[in-house]
């Protein structure tokens, strides 16, 4: 079963109807099945650009109260293999939540991520595989 794993780019333009890619990340949503999975530095960093756009974080929140959106990442418990990864990509602008999505992809059987991140062509997970991704420049 594949797990969708949700980087900040989607979420953020979900609830941006100003954002250019808001139209194709609906229809998206509309497709998915729930839970998307993701982790607490994707909620930091959506959290963060949600309130520099003005918009209330409240919906978001209730994605994880509803369990459409759930926080299955624990970066202590994945530490060394994070900062590994930190380390490998510090030549783009890795974020820690781009460095976690990909050791999430790395522990997750049927992994895609949910992005609108072109880094993630150029992430690897396992060091050698294509990372699956749900993105519209695919």
């Amino acid at each position: 079963m594949t797990t969708v794993l949700a980087d900040t780019g989607p979420l953020v333009a979900f609830f941006d109807r100003s954002s250019s890619e808001h139209g194709w990340v609906v229809e998206q949503f509309k497709s998915l099945t729930s839970p998307l999975e993701t982790c607490e530095p994707v909620i930091s960093e959506v959290l963060f650009l949600l309130k520099r756009a003005g918009i209330a974080p409240d919906p978001l929140f209730e994605m994880i109260e509803r369990d459409v959106l759930r926080l299955s990442f624990r970066l202590s418990d994945e530490f060394k293999a994070v900062r590994k990864l930190l380390q490998k990509y510090k030549s783009l602008p890795t974020s820690l939540a781009d460095a976690c999505l990909v050791r999430m992809s790395e522990t997750t059987s049927e992994p895609v991520v949910f992005t609108l991140d072109r880094d993630f062509l150029v992430y690897r997970r396992n060091r050698m595989h294509a990372i699956p991704l749900l993105a519209p420049f695919l």
